[in-house]
């Protein structure tokens, strides 16, 4: 069993910025890979960026640029720092760890970004 906890979200304008971040617990030495995903009201969930064991990421072409998934193998955490936010990047955002390929899921973290 893996817990994920993500915090970080809430009300931006425009341009600006936000870091999200998701804490880690259980087992944690069974993770392949960590990443974000966000669901829009109305749209399907989609991947936003991933980070696996050895370090390599990956990014949706919608935020190459802006966003950087990062991990603090101490801290069993990890972040997502996103920079020149858009309205369309509104979306609850969730924490995804993968274990011997089943997913686990965070609760979800809001992100709003004003016009």
């Amino acid at each position: 069993q893996v817990q994920l906890v993500e915090s970080g979200g809430g009300l931006v304008q425009a341009g600006g910025s936000l870091r999200l971040s998701c804490a880690a617990s259980g087992r944690i030495f069974s993770i392949n890979g960590m990443g974000w995903y966000r669901q829009a009201p109305g749209k399907q969930r989609e991947m936003v960026a991933i980070i696996i064991s050895g370090g390599s990421t990956n990014y949706a072409d919608s935020v190459k640029g802006r966003f950087t998934i990062s991990r603090d193998n101490a801290k069993n955490t990890v972040y997502l720092q996103m920079n020149s936010l858009k309205p369309e990047d509104t979306a609850v955002y969730y924490c995804n760890a993968v274990v011997s390929s089943y997913p686990y899921w965070g609760q979800g973290t809001q992100v709003t970004v004003s016009s």
